[in-house]
């Protein structure tokens, strides 16, 4: 497990963590999760919209949350620079090819305007 310090360099940003009966919560990793670990270790605490939450006194500290009590944890696009590959010998994930860049996104066509069913709803 990597240690906490001062160095961000390796911090993992804007993972949305899904407590179990409460509102998810914003927060920066140290390193991914593992299958062997039994809590998630992070800094930089606070809601959805950026504001601390009340049982928080110093977003600066570091969090330890057991797996019990998180439903699942969501690493939002471009908070990695990795993108997880299934060994298929034990089906756990390894780091290993960097994330592709999106494809961009072609412009809808417009839709031209039908005149005379525009005429027909301004009668109505």
């Amino acid at each position: 497990m990597a240690r906490p310090g001062n160095d961000d360099a390796g911090v993992i940003r804007n993972v949305v963590l899904h407590i179990t009966n409460e509102q998810p919560l914003l927060v920066d990793l140290y390193e991914k999760p593992t299958a062997l670990d039994v809590s998630l270790v992070c800094t930089n605490v606070r809601m959805l919209d950026g504001k601390k939450p009340i049982f928080v006194d110093h977003s600066t500290s570091v969090f330890v949350f057991p797996y019990l009590n998180l439903r699942f944890i969501e690493m939002v696009p471009g908070s990695m620079t990795e993108v997880p590959e299934l060994d298929s010998g034990n089906g756990t994930a390894a780091m290993g090819r960097v994330a592709p860049e999106p494809e961009p996104v072609e412009p809808e066509p417009e839709l031209e305007l039908d005149e005379d069913f525009l005429r027909r709803i301004r009668e109505v």
